[in-house]
């Protein structure tokens, strides 16, 4: 049996038969499981999904969001067969191993490049060889390779997931959370500024302590087995929220964030938040424009009263 592994809710960019590889505990190598996967790469609006997928049960093993710039797929040198991988990260030292898995080597570096080429930049168009090319599902059929232990030197794995859940805040609440992030700021697109000061641990403790009555719509963006109960208390809901956003994966994807909008190479994801173009220019561009958002909104829910 084989799975269509490009049916994502994004649009599939490329894919190519790849298995995953895990640091040995206690040891310098690394072991390539067996089991026939899938690296997909996906654009969901504006941001780069990067999936490894089970290639006979279609189960997601892993699916990170990566903003332009920031992971690069690099060969283990160290690799006694030269088809191992290590996915790098500039704001972090995570690691993630693959092994490519396609019955041919002709491809591996076409497809390596092209994921770089995409990483680096979603906007550009993948440069195929025409007497390779075969559509993106053909990730889907079958393929051989056998488990493989190639030495290495990489650092181990600090493990980082991303669990987006539907969103449920009224526009109301979303107006209010904007006016709330604007006013934290006070700094115009002129100003350095750094995502991680803004978005800093003290000052969304107190954004939570003073905003009680917003705490409920934040709920459904945290992972299912974090959301508070029905009955628990404002204290305990910003507690959980604390822990939260001191975590590592959040710290790190505020971080990912911050660099990224450094590089003016998140157009179409500011555009989907409703945001002008110009907020994808640097990390003070976007707070103005949150801002101004905010204000425009404030002022079209004043007309409304008045009339």
């Amino acid at each position: 049996m084989s799975v269509d592994l490009t049916s994502t809710s994004g649009r599939t960019i490329l894919a190519f038969k790849s298995g995953r590889a895990f640091r040995r505990a206690g040891t310098n190598f690394v072991d390539a499981s067996p089991t026939k996967g899938a690296i997909v790469l996906t654009n969901e609006e504006g941001l780069i999904h990067f999936m490894w997928k089970d290639r006979m049960s279609g189960e997601v093993g892993e699916d990170l969001i990566l903003f332009p710039g920031d992971a690069k797929l690099e060969k283990v040198p160290q690799s006694s067969w030269g088809r191992t991988y290590v996915l790098k990260f500039e704001s972090s030292d995570q690691k993630h191993f693959f092994w490519l898995q396609d019955s041919s080597t002709r491809r591996d570096e076409e497809f390596v490049t092209n994921l770089n080429r995409t990483l680096a930049d979603p906007n550009i168009i993948a440069i195929w060889d025409a007497r390779n090319v075969y559509p993106a599902s053909e990730a889907s059929t079958s393929a051989t390779g056998a488990s493989i232990s190639p030495p290495s030197t990489v650092q181990p794995i600090v493990p980082a997931t991303s669990n987006p859940t539907p969103a449920s805040t009224t526009p109301e609440q979303l107006a209010q959370l904007r006016g709330i992030v604007s006013s934290m700021t006070g700094f115009t697109s002129e100003d350095e500024l750094w995502l991680t000061d803004v978005l800093s641990s003290q000052n969304l403790l107190q954004l939570f302590q003073s905003h009680s009555e917003l705490l409920p719509s934040l709920f459904p963006h945290l992972p299912p087995e974090l959301i508070p109960s029905s009955d628990a208390t404002p204290q305990q809901a910003v507690e959980i929220l604390q822990r939260t956003t001191n975590s590592p994966p959040f710290r790190l994807a505020v971080a990912q964030l911050d660099r990224a909008l450094r590089t003016g190479a998140l157009g179409e994801f500011v555009r989907s938040l409703g945001l002008p173009e110009s907020a994808a220019m640097g990390v003070g561009a976007f707070l103005a424009a949150i801002a101004e958002q905010a204000r425009q909104e404030g002022g079209t829910e004043e007309r409304m009263e008045e009339d």
